[in-house]
């Protein structure tokens, strides 16, 4: 007999985690707070990595599924200096091996992938409790319970399950995202789409950058990154789009206004999206029936590595899983073993280390040299 296994949480680590166990043969329910898949839109781009989430990927049987959504040509890169200089104008070639897709699309292939009923909506997880010999009562925020032999934490940053195991919180990383989004982008804001262009758009600076995607139906997806602290933000009403677009576009004064105009034009409100961390190399000893996954077990600030750990955190787990299906705890074992120091590993794009946003150093000159390579400039 092997335990069924109970996910709290429907991204995209405990989907592939699910699908995982599915194709072993491991009976497995999810539990998301959502009403339903639809209910809100699942974030912008997603690079998948060819050491880690597509690996994961192929575990899940799911590569011709993520193939078919790949979004062509959106590796392409420029690097653009404060006064719209381009400094790194990078093609597509096709030989990549960090392709784009939308978070969206490769949530669906995962949701499709699994029998009906295996994830079950609108259950809010509100409070975890051991009974013990490995098992756990899960209470949801509409009085319902379930007990269960193995659960498994892929609810996130704020992870309900996460204090079974450890009494480490995230706090705030110092950074924050501001979120804009130009649409219709090539015809209505053609000059900041040409900025951008096929792909991705860096232009770094030391305490404030600006990163953008192109997406798929002509959309520029801005990520506006700040290193400020919470109460700089607090200060700002987000509620009203105009005045809170102007402040945060003061921050880039006498940037290129191709550049600025990723702020300024948006075709939606300002959105604050605070980073928070759990403290750097956050372990726990083992606890029998129970383990985290993804945001859950490392919470970073968002790094490029997010999304394609939690998937190889679900594949990973669902392998262990299947390797042992006699001995849950030898699995466990196992899986954080391989984990713990996978999520601590230095972050680098493009053999480039990523530097701090706060860093000196972060300049458009000194992160091509460091991809290429020819030294050290700023």
């Amino acid at each position: 007999m092997r335990t069924p296994v109970t996910i709290i949480g429907a991204g995209l680590g405990g989907l592939t985690l699910a699908r995982v166990l599915h194709l072993h043969g491991i009976p497995v329910t999810v539990h998301d707070a959502e009403p339903s898949p639809s209910a809100r839109t699942q974030g912008g781009m997603l690079d998948i990595h060819d050491h880690n989430g597509q690996p994961a990927l192929e575990a899940a049987g799911l590569t011709a599924e993520f193939r078919a959504i790949v979004l062509e040509g959106r590796q392409a890169t420029r690097v653009l200096a404060p006064d719209g200089s381009v400094l790194l104008d990078k093609a597509d070639d096709g030989t990549g091996t960090r392709p784009e897709v939308q978070r969206g699309e490769l949530r669906r292939i995962l949701l499709d992938s699994l029998p009906d009923g295996t994830v079950r909506w609108g259950h809010e997880a509100d409070t975890v409790r051991a009974l013990g010999d490995g098992r756990h009562e899960v209470t949801f925020t509409d009085g319902r319970t379930l007990t269960t032999g193995l659960l498994v934490g892929a609810d996130g940053a704020w992870s309900r399950v996460r204090p079974l195991l450890t009494d480490a919180t995230p706090r705030y990383a110092g950074t924050s995202f501001v979120e804009t989004y130009l649409f219709d982008a090539d015809t209505r804001h053609p000059a900041a789409a040409r900025a951008v262009g096929d792909g991705m758009l860096i232009a770094p600076s030391p305490g404030g950058e600006i990163f953008a995607h192109r997406e798929s139906g002509d959309t520029l997806h801005t990520y506006v990154a700040l290193t400020r602290p919470q109460e700089w933000f607090a200060a700002i009403d987000f509620t009203d789009a105009a005045a809170a677009t102007a402040r945060i576009a003061r921050e880039f004064d006498g940037w290129a206004p191709e550049l600025t105009a990723l702020i300024t034009d948006s075709d939606t409100g300002p959105v604050l999206r605070p980073h928070h961390a759990l403290p750097a190399g956050t372990r726990w000893d083992r606890v029998p029936g129970a383990t985290l996954l993804g945001d859950a077990a490392h919470l970073t600030a968002p790094n490029g590595e997010g999304a394609n750990l939690a998937l190889l955190d679900g594949a990973e787990l669902g392998r262990a899983l299947a390797a042992h299906p006699h001995d849950t705890e030898a699995a466990l074992t196992a899986y954080e073993q391989a984990m713990f120091p996978r999520s601590t590993e230095a972050v680098t794009f493009d053999g480039a280390e990523i530097l701090d946003l706060g860093d000196d150093g972060n300049t458009a000159r000194a992160l091509i040299d460091r991809m290429t390579g020819t030294g050290t400039g700023h």
